[in-house]
């Protein structure tokens, strides 16, 4: 079932609008909790039901990779020393997959505690990986991976002296170019997918760096929009800084 739903997550990058929410809250002392949600809602309205073959399906599960990868290390082991290193950085994360097909309801997302804002750095990659730990369809107890999946985009989230600094860049130019050059025929269905940015701080805000942002009653809630063809041509339209006030 996993695997089917994963296989929807991509059917639906290609057919439908989705929307995409990372969430940050941070404490005091500059741990807290990201996540990072794809909502999948509008594809089971569309249909994406059907994909499940036709039966009614609801589920509401939490996978601790950290647990979860040590179950299948055996089948880690048999991965490239590349494939094995970005599983490694997953073993704090946690997945969350909400399915009910009768409210046309989908919401897939990973997230992590930290107690440092830079280990967040790996929550996208993490999201674009977690398909490669679930079991393989012919198996229960291995885990097959055809061939190393370069990382393409990579974010920097640094937090020091009541300034926080979300910094996206490209790491892999040529294979970013070939993705955005193979999602222009699914650009036109994507134009009502957004990525938010939605992160609370401890303190008020004093200023960020995007005149785009909205700020809470509180003020101490940012948040910012970009469609997300935009966001995944760009990665740089969703770099923000934010001061806080002393």
């Amino acid at each position: 079932m996993i695997l089917k739903l994963l296989a929807l997550f991509t059917i639906a990058l290609t057919l439908v609008s989705c929307q995409f929410t990372e969430t940050m809250i941070m404490n005091e002392d500059g741990s807290g909790t990201m996540a990072v949600e794809v909502n999948l809602n509008e594809m089971m309205a569309f249909g994406g039901s059907a994909l499940t073959d036709s039966m009614s399906v609801k589920m509401d599960t939490i996978i601790a990779m950290k647990q979860f990868l040590e179950a299948k290390k055996d089948s880690i082991s048999k991965l490239s020393k590349t494939e094995q290193d970005k599983l490694k950085k997953l073993e704090n994360f946690n997945i969350h997959m909400k399915m009910d097909t009768e409210s046309s309801e989908m919401v897939y997302d990973i997230s992590t505690n930290f107690k440092d804002i830079s280990e967040a750095n790996d929550i996208l990659n993490g999201l674009e990986q977690a398909s490669n730990v679930m079991p393989n369809p012919d198996s229960n107890t291995e885990i097959k991976k055809e061939e190393d999946s370069p990382e393409v985009v990579g974010v920097n989230y640094t937090f020091k002296k009541g300034v926080f600094k979300r910094d996206a860049y490209i790491k892999d130019k040529k294979l970013h170019q070939q993705q955005v050059d193979s999602m222009k025929q699914a650009e036109a269905f994507m134009s009502g997918s957004n990525y938010t940015l939605k992160y609370t701080f401890p303190k008020k805000i004093k200023k960020t760096s995007n005149p785009e942002a909205t700020f809470s009653a509180d003020g101490k809630t940012v948040t910012l929009q970009q469609p997300f063809m935009e966001y995944f041509k760009n990665p740089d339209v969703l770099d923000l800084e934010v001061v806080l006030e002393k």
